[in-house]
């Protein structure tokens, strides 16, 4: 008995562990760009529930020499940086440099600037998961 248990379990990990990518046909090929449960300051991944949502891609581009500005996101936000690279530092000081290929869970309801580093421009793919009519990032003074 006590090796069907062990057996029907094995199994069942086998079923959930099964990929969507495993969907599609063998000549399909796809990339993970990420897969986390937390933001990029630690905080776990939340999914807002609005009446009604609404789902954009936007490119971001910044300047050699540019930076974002201290801003917020009050929704879910997810960054791919396409070229360039980028330094975000976080309300707590704290420093992170993503760069082309990177790809992260942006700070939800934290403030945060960016600042290129290098001579290149920066270009992010930014996809948000927010409500309709609704800023997906929000102006901010610096901490203090």
């Amino acid at each position: 008995m006590k090796i069907l248990v062990v057996a029907l379990l094995g199994a069942v990990s086998i079923v959930s562990a099964a990929r969507a990518e495993d969907s599609y046909k063998p000549s399909v090929v796809v990339t993970r760009l990420l897969q986390t449960t937390t933001t990029s300051s630690g905080d776990p991944i939340r999914y807002p529930s609005f009446s009604d949502p609404e789902v954009q891609s936007l490119i971001v581009e910044i300047p050699p020499g540019g930076e974002t500005g201290w801003h917020l996101h009050p929704v879910p936000t997810y960054a791919y940086i396409l070229s360039g690279a980028i330094e975000v530092e976080g309300e707590d000081g704290a420093r992170h440099v993503f760069k082309a290929g990177d790809s992260f869970a942006e700070m939800v309801d934290r403030k945060h600037d960016g600042r290129v580093v290098g001579s290149d421009p920066v270009r992010i793919l930014v996809l948000v998961t927010g409500e309709k009519g609704k800023p997906f990032s929000v102006r901010t003074d610096p901490p203090h």
